[in-house]
């Protein structure tokens, strides 16, 4: 048996660019997350059940600040593109190590907020396919 090494990291300077632009400012969370279901069917003897995985469907959960005064603002990018597809790139160490591509469709954040807080946004957009691991 081997014993494999693990190697975590602080997830605070990461690159995440979109297109060539690279918005990892206006976030306070980038994340690629999967969602599986199972298919099961059962027949009337009790050995007579089978499950079966389908494939992964992935999404991309972005949680921003607001900014409308900024002409290319995150913000802005998502109110302006919606619908459309637009590569991305996440690296999760800035500069350093793999990267993530995939192709996001992009939908428009939240307008406004509340009193006393910086006006933030979450957005969860649909990815085309799954991320693909790029090595470093």
């Amino acid at each position: 048996m081997s014993v494999i090494e693990v190697k975590p990291f602080m997830l605070n300077d990461l690159d995440f660019l979109v297109e060539d632009d690279d918005y990892a400012g206006h976030c306070s969370q980038i994340q690629f997350t999967p969602t599986t279901t199972n298919v099961v069917w059962k027949g009337l003897k009790k050995s007579s059940k089978f499950t079966f995985p389908t494939g992964a469907t992935w999404v991309a959960t972005l949680a921003l600040a607001q900014d409308w005064e900024t002409a290319d603002s995150l913000s802005r990018y998502l109110h302006d593109h919606e619908g459309e597809e637009k590569d991305v790139t996440l690296r999760p160490r800035s500069g350093v190590g793999p990267s993530f591509t995939a192709t996001l469709i992009i939908a428009p954040g939240a307008i406004g907020g509340v009193v006393d807080t910086v006006a933030a946004s979450t957005v969860t957009l649909g990815i085309q396919g799954r991320p693909e691991l790029v090595p470093a």
